[in-house]
């Protein structure tokens, strides 16, 4: 069987990101500013959706062809298979009914997060819907393509070490870079873990498993090891919504890492509660390069209203430093746009950005995903429901006391004021660019040691050999958890 993955990169869309429902980029506001910012968005050429890569393995395993279209139809194909994001369903919509015109026999598949969520956007095609995770298809395929015009329930995998490595070959994987969280390339996604157990009403994560289940260390490390040795991958994305929930997994992966011979950077996003300085030091020392986390607003009432379970502002601003002390990137999301959000506190938002000082902001504007318990919630105060605005960077959502044109004024104004400012520059000189910390330029001063040498101020020590890396590490996991797991997260009391 001849199997076409069919995708699209219009719109800027990176359709990993926002569980699955894809994101845009920074728009051109016509502004110089504007088109400065937005060149540092778009020099990246970020990895095809890692559910592809997945699917590739999967059918070449079940002994099909498969092929790679991006924008273009392929015709005489057997399968075609489509996973939507948010902002492009109305061009996937078009690419299906051209595909089924050009070949009426063909089946075609629609996979992904935005297929779970909306079934119902694709009824009037005549396609098999696979709602859950479609990397089931290595053992349902017989059973989900005998349902043509079908939507087809396959629910979530409970061993992820059961799934063949991701195939990057049919992607040109070669060109994939992400320069805000490393230096080397080409750039791999990879994952430790999937689900997340927090309660953001408004997280798209949650969409398709609210659990968090691991892979096994030693098989993570063996995918690295063989992303490097087939496509010459030198840094690694993880794309875990709460990497590091097991502390004694992240330890065993450092170890594994530390072993390696070849030298790889690395990337996480996670929880500052996750994220111990302990933990922040076993990382660093086996090339974690950059860490995503979601700050979203210092109002702590407004994350309460919302599910998530806020965490102390001196705790936030004491972790940017000791990532920066360490030669950590962070990547900071702070959110704008809530339906209660007034310009006093939008610009809040914006100066607790700048009393943080992550080395990228990204400020987003709270976006209303289908599926969400958000979504219902506000659904009265949704002005567009034109799917292509939902990139992240387009209000689309009423607030009480702004008008959408007066938030995007806001937003713009967000990413301006933070990036050109001369302290911007002097704090991030050598997160920027390594080179120049090498020479001691623009170093941050080392945070200050206390009597506590594991506590939040302590100072990084020096670069360590693997072998003192795997004791530290053995040492660490034999003590056992000294954070909160990711359940106690979600059980902690208001206020906590």
């Amino acid at each position: 069987m001849h199997v076409v993955l069919w995708d699209t990169r219009k719109r800027d869309v990176s359709k990993d990101f926002a569980g699955g429902m894809g994101i845009g980029q920074y728009p051109d506001r016509g502004a110089v500013r504007d088109k400065i910012i937005r060149y540092f968005f778009r020099r990246d050429r970020r990895p095809v959706a890692l559910l592809f890569a997945h699917l590739a393995a999967i059918f070449r395993r079940l002994g099909h062809g498969v092929e790679y279209a991006e924008d273009r139809i392929v015709p005489g194909a057997d399968l075609y298979v489509f996973n939507p994001s948010l902002i492009t369903l109305d061009l996937e919509r078009g690419a299906i009914a051209e595909v089924l015109r050009a070949n009426p026999a063909a089946r075609v598949l629609v996979v992904g997060t935005v297929a779970s969520v909306m079934p119902e956007a694709f009824a009037d095609l005549g396609v098999t819907v696979v709602k859950g995770e479609a990397e089931q298809l290595l053992w349902k395929l017989d059973e989900v393509l005998a349902r043509p015009g079908a939507t087809v329930q396959l629910g979530v995998i409970e061993d992820l070490d059961a799934l063949p490595f991701p195939d990057w070959s049919p992607f040109a994987p070669r060109r994939f870079r992400i320069g805000y969280d490393f230096w080397k390339f080409p750039t791999a996604l990879i994952q430790q873990s999937r689900g997340c157990t927090l309660k953001c009403n408004y997280c798209p994560y949650l969409l398709l498993d609210g659990g968090n289940r691991l892979r096994n260390p030693e098989a993570v490390v063996d995918e690295i090891r063989h992303d490097i040795r087939h496509w010459g991958f030198r840094s690694f994305k993880f794309r875990d919504p709460l990497f590091g929930a097991d502390r004694k997994n992240v330890f065993r992966l450092a170890e594994l890492i530390a072993r390696m011979p070849e030298k790889i950077q690395f990337s996480i996003e996670t929880r500052i509660d996750l994220m111990r300085p302990e933990v922040l030091r076993v990382l660093k020392r086996v090339g974690l390069t950059s860490i995503t986390v979601g700050i979203e607003t210092p109002d702590d009432e407004t994350l309460r209203r919302y599910h998530r379970a806020p965490i102390k502002e001196d705790r936030q601003a004491e972790f940017i430093r000791l990532c920066r002390a360490m030669g950590i990137r962070t990547v900071a999301g702070f959110l704008i746009g809530f339906p209660e959000d007034t310009e006093r506190s939008i610009r809040s938002v914006l100066a607790y950005a700048k009393t943080v000082g992550p080395t990228f902001a990204n400020f987003n504007v709270l976006t209303p995903y289908p599926g969400t318990e958000f979504f219902e919630q506000v659904k009265d105060q949704i002005a567009d429901f034109d799917f292509s605005h939902y990139d992240v960077y387009t209000p689309v959502m009423k607030c009480r006391d702004l008008s959408i044109e007066r938030v995007a004024e806001l937003h713009a104004k967000c990413f301006r004021h933070y990036y050109f400012r001369w302290r911007y520059l002097r704090d991030n000189a050598h997160l920027l660019q390594p080179a120049l910390g090498r020479l001691g330029i623009g170093r941050a001063k080392p945070v200050a040691p206390t009597a506590d040498a594991d506590g939040p101020h302590a100072t990084p020590a020096g670069p360590k050999s693997g072998l003192e890396i795997l004791d530290e590490s053995r040492r660490l996991r034999a003590d056992g958890p000294h954070s909160r797991s990711a359940k106690d997260l979600t059980e902690r009391k208001p206020g906590e």
